[in-house]
């Protein structure tokens, strides 16, 4: 890409300025790669690249993977360097690292937020697609408060009341992605073992599954359910979360959360492997339209059981 190219050719940054879902985290990785492609077609090496901007090759690194945020002084000299001297196309550049350093949503709870989980907080509001297996515990966008109160106790138990309650809170604001009026599709394959753990106690659980039942009919949400007569299923290492975009800039990443930290995978081979198990794990479950029954007839038992 030259600056000798029609300015109608080059501007591929206007459809995220109007993209309505495409939060800061998304926009940096676009922003990051955009201006790694105008630099390799320039011919401009990283170590002059970071010269230009008084950084050094890490710094080009980080931002050309989005990993940080931009100043609007880096990405203006950075697109003199590599030719970029139409005034709209520098205005859509300039425009969008303003947009990929605002601070999204969850900077309110910077309090109680790992930095590792600020990531995948970014990439979940700009996600299209989210398909996740869980074998522990509900997933964080279907929960209640009462079970992610009981959850989030488990997991901080030196935490104070507060600061158990921020979290909480912030655990509920995710789910806000939901119910919005472009949602993304959430597919969630459930190991049986997830409904039969007793979280918070039998009440929580039978309210718990209520929402369970009740996040089922929408129809953005596909819930199956893997039964104990599966015996193993294909993802027994853990759970896994994979999110797609509509953005053809940003690869598709695989979510891997651990006690204090997690992965972000996105090289093809890795997100092809955890696709693959993805759907073989969609295909060994029960179908969706079993999801409801099994959920109604789980709550019977409890009401039986406490009756």
């Amino acid at each position: 890409m030259t600056a000798a190219q029609p300015s109608h050719e080059r501007r591929p940054i206007q459809r995220y300025l109007e993209h309505s879902r495409s939060g800061p985290t998304a926009l940096r990785i676009v922003l990051g790669t955009q201006l790694r492609k105008l630099r390799e077609a320039s011919g401009v090496s990283t170590k002059v690249a970071a010269e230009t901007i008084r950084g050094s090759h890490a710094k080009i690194s980080r931002l050309e993977l989005g990993r940080v945020g931009f100043k609007e002084r880096d990405v203006a000299d950075l697109l003199t360097l590599y030719g970029i001297t139409d005034p709209d196309e520098r205005a859509d550049f300039l425009a969008l690292a303003r947009q990929a350093t605002a601070p999204g949503w969850w900077h309110q709870y910077s309090d109680v937020l790992a930095p590792w989980f600020e990531t995948h907080l970014g990439l979940e509001e700009s996600a299209s697609v989210i398909r996740t297996y869980q074998n522990q515990y509900v997933p964080g966008l279907l929960q209640t408060e009462e079970y992610a109160r009981a959850v989030t106790q488990l997991g901080n138990p030196r935490a104070s009341e507060q600061e158990i309650e921020r979290r909480v809170r912030l655990r509920i604001a995710r789910q806000e992605i939901l119910h919005q009026s472009d949602p993304p599709r959430l597919w969630v394959v459930l190991d049986e073992a997830v409904l039969r753990r007793p979280i918070g106690g039998p009440g929580v659980m039978r309210a718990q599954l209520r929402r369970l039942i009740e996040m089922t009919q929408l129809p953005h949400i596909t819930l199956q359910i893997a039964p104990f007569s599966l015996g193993g299923v294909a993802a027994a290492g853990g759970p896994v979360t994979i999110l797609r975009f509509q953005e053809p800039d940003l690869p598709d990443v695989v979510y891997l959360e651990q006690l204090t930290s997690a992965l972000y995978l996105d090289k093809r081979d890795d997100v092809d492997n955890y696709l693959s198990v993805m759907d073989r794990l969609s295909a060994e479950a029960e179908r969706p339209v079993a999801t409801l029954p099994f959920l109604v007839n789980m709550l019977d038992e409890l009401d039986a059981r406490q009756g």
